[in-house]
């Protein structure tokens, strides 16, 4: 089998990969990502179509596959494993520990699945690689988890919130955006219905938390969009 050739096979396994993991993809999202011309992902979908992979496109909006074909279970690479490994590590510096404790019990998963000399190598890479850090670790929040959630399925949260200047309100907000600052911070950015208006809240700052059955539509601003109004 010539170089190309495995390239292209290569590629086109990452392009299904691609397709499991968004709803919607479009070509020039996989052409690039791979590096490619669009004119050369076209074909390779085409491709894809000719072998029996079940895929339909929405006019506009891009390529999925249809409900119910999955790939086989995926095989990391050393390199992936080791990505992961080290990621871990960033996380258990995080300030919010319910993410600590799921991140961790899906790395458990993660190595799990791997091929026995690839679990190996990643487990030694666990005990020699951490995060030094100066400052005492401390864990300031355990609600990031619950606000992902509500983010996702559009539910609206209430909160109580003390401000940098220790004013204390409740309020009712549409989770839009999650942030994380330079200081390891995590920031809310919701539409707050007090306010009216977006507003950014320091995580660690909300005292109580309640994810509420009641849903809001959802936004059609972008988080690139937000970030330009930030700056008017």
């Amino acid at each position: 089998m010539k170089k190309n050739d495995i390239k292209r096979i290569t590629r086109m396994l990452g392009m299904l990969t691609q397709l499991q993991t968004k709803r919607l993809i479009t070509a020039p999202e996989l052409a690039q990502r791979f590096s490619v011309s669009v004119r050369t992902i076209y074909r390779d979908l085409r491709a894809l179509e000719q072998a029996g992979v079940p895929m339909s496109t929405q006019e506009g909006k891009g390529y999925f596959l249809l409900d119910g074909y999955r790939l086989p279970p995926v095989q990391f690479t050393q390199e992936e494993a080791n990505a992961l490994i080290t990621a871990e590590q960033l996380i258990l510096h995080n300030k919010d520990g319910l993410l600590i404790h799921h991140f961790t019990e899906a790395i458990q998963k993660v190595k799990a699945v791997l091929q026995p000399h690839i679990r190996d190598k990643a487990n030694l890479l666990t005990d020699r690689v951490k995060v030094y850090e100066n400052r005492q670790r401390q864990q300031t929040s355990a609600c990031l988890m619950t606000l992902q959630a509500a983010l996702i399925n559009y539910n609206l949260v209430r909160i109580a919130y003390h401000s940098l200047s220790q004013q204390q309100t409740m309020r009712e907000v549409e989770p839009f955006a999650l942030l994380l600052s330079s200081e390891a911070d995590w920031l809310l950015v919701a539409w707050c219905r007090l306010r009216q208006a977006y507003r950014m809240f320091r995580v660690d700052h909300i005292e109580q938390l309640t994810a509420l059955p009641q849903t809001f539509t959802p936004h059609t601003l972008t988080l690139q969009e937000y970030f330009k109004t930030l700056k008017n």
